[in-house]
Order: structure tokens, then C-alpha cells, then sequence
């Protein structure tokens, strides 16, 4: 299609008034909002809770959804590994698995094969199985 063709002049939308009116509206729409749930949070604020105590724990006290699967491995991971502390031993294992999952791809220069790419979905398939199996077990437990 030719730019100078006026059949192409008359399938374009300005920017001024079309566009620009559009964002406006969008724009206007979230200060009204924002100012409504400020008035909201003026009117009926949330009142405070008690002081925190450094030497009250929660029973029950839980991470982060993105760290329950570490937290749940630390669970079940023994006191001792190969002399090891077992939370050290835990954490750093996973720690040198994500490593290597971040060099991976600079260290790997080879043409891909099918066998090599099937194994590598397979070991990602049930990496991320078990990942969101102990995510979701933490979250349960």
C-alpha cells in the first residue's frame, strides 16, 4: 500500500483528538478513583495494632508464597548432611542448582538434538512439578 494513496489517509485514526481524548478519559477515570479511595481511607482509617514484641513469636508463622518451597525442603532436610548443617546444606544445593541453571546457556555453545532438547524438557517438566508440589504442600502444611 502507497503512504500518499488517500485510500490509506481515510483508514487512519488522528492521534489529537481520537487518542488523545481516550488517554484523558483513562486518566481522569484513575484520579477519581484514587481520590475516592482516599476520601474511604480518611473517613474510616485502620486502627493500630499492638506494639511489636521482639520476644512474641506466632505460632504458626509462614513465608512468602515464592519461598514456600524452600521453606517446606528445610522441613524435612536432616539436622546433619555429610557433616553438614542440613538447612546450610539444603539452602546452598539450592542455591548452586539455580547457578547453574543461570550459566547454563553460556557454557552450552552445541546444536541442539532431539534427544538432548526431550531430556531437557523432561528434567524442567518435573523440576517445576516438584517446585509447585512444595509450594503447595508448605502451603497446606
Amino acid at each position: 500500500m502507497d503512504v500518499t494513496d488517500p485510500e490509506t489517509e481515510k483508514d487512519t485514526i488522528p492521534f489529537f483528538p481520537d487518542h488523545f481524548m481516550t488517554e484523558l478519559y483513562v486518566t481522569i477515570g484513575i484520579v477519581v478513583l484514587a481520590v475516592i479511595l482516599g476520601i474511604l481511607g480518611i473517613i474510616n482509617p485502620i486502627g493500630l495494632q499492638a506494639p511489636a514484641d521482639p520476644l512474641d513469636t506466632p505460632l504458626h508463622v509462614k513465608p512468602e508464597w515464592y519461598f514456600l518451597a524452600l521453606y517446606q525442603l528445610l522441613k524435612y532436610v536432616p539436622p546433619q548432611v555429610l557433616g553438614i548443617d542440613g538447612a546450610i546444606f539444603s539452602t546452598s544445593m539450592v542455591m548452586i542448582a539455580l547457578l547453574v541453571v543461570a550459566i547454563w546457556p553460556f557454557l552450552d555453545k552445541k546444536d541442539d538434538k532431539k534427544k538432548a532438547m526431550w531430556i531437557r524438557l523432561a528434567v524442567t517438566v518435573v523440576g517445576v512439578i516438584v517446585a509447585v508440589a512444595l509450594t503447595i504442600w508448605g502451603e497446606v502444611s
